[in-house]
């Protein structure tokens, strides 16, 4: 079993294609693709996320409190077999510095442990304590999957830094049915298929050379969730059709407002 842990910032942006040509065409000079996107090759990352039964951990993200966390389940193939490495993640974000500890197992070892809590035997003392997290956060959240996103990412790393990571993702896919990585990926896109969604992953403070290059693409930062977007759109959509949604959630003026005491 393998477990990766790390502290940083990351930081987004959304790109229109000039935008990303123009960054495109000085990212080579300062960084390295990732191993796995040699040639221009990208990959694909697909999820699973988790949630309450009234959705309460991307409520609670949505109101931006300066502590919050989630889960998910993921996946490098798609679709997955039971015997293909899956990656369980517990992603937290104090006051804007975001942590992931996360264990590997199967397809099937995965939807046993959500089923009877068995684990996949381990010697190593760093997984068997990401475990013990993983078995209080189900204590006290009763949860559920309720939202697949995938995505298609080219990743690069800083030559001189490689704990600098630049990340572009398209092909932002969503749905709330067929909900295992098993299933094919398919669904509605969350952004547009001409734009980019930029993630860039420092431990400190970005390179000089891309806070002048994103100066004179006029490349701003934004805040964006993929499963907070999703699910807002599922929300207006609920709306839109007049059916009952979760309590807690509210819309004015085509805002939606959230609850966070639900």
């Amino acid at each position: 079993m393998a477990i990766n842990t790390f502290a940083r910032k990351e930081i987004k942006f959304l790109l229109d294609m000039e935008q990303y040509h123009g960054l495109m065409e000085v990212v080579g000079e300062y960084m390295n693709p990732d191993k796995y996107c040699v040639g221009g090759k990208e990959y694909g990352i697909y999820n699973i996320y988790y949630d309450t039964p009234d959705d309460f951990l991307i409520r609670e993200s949505l109101a931006k409190p300066y502590y919050k966390e989630k889960i998910r389940l993921r996946s490098y193939y798609s679709p997955a077999e039971p015997d293909s490495p899956v990656f369980l993640e517990i992603k937290k974000k104090i006051g804007g510095i975001v942590t992931k500890r996360r264990v590997s197992m199967t397809l099937a070892e995965s939807e046993e442990y959500f089923l009877t809590r068995k684990k996949p035997r381990s010697d190593k003392y760093i997984t068997n304590q990401v475990f013990t997290e993983l078995d209080a956060f189900l204590d006290h959240y009763p949860i559920a999957p309720k939202q697949y996103i995938s995505y298609q990412r080219e990743a690069f790393f800083g030559k001189d830094n490689k704990d600098f990571r630049l990340t572009f993702d398209r092909r932002l896919t969503e749905r709330r049915y067929d909900l295992s990585l098993n299933c094919r990926s398919y669904g509605n896109f969350i952004i547009e298929k001409d734009r980019r969604l930029m993630e860039v992953k420092v431990s400190d403070s970005m390179p000089e050379w891309l806070v002048r290059k994103l100066s004179e693409l006029k490349i701003y930062k934004t805040s964006f969730s993929k499963y907070g977007r999703a699910y807002t759109d599922f929300v207006k959509e609920q709306a839109a059709e007049r059916r009952i949604y979760t309590s807690g959630i509210s819309m004015i003026n085509n805002k939606i407002l959230l609850n966070r005491s639900v």
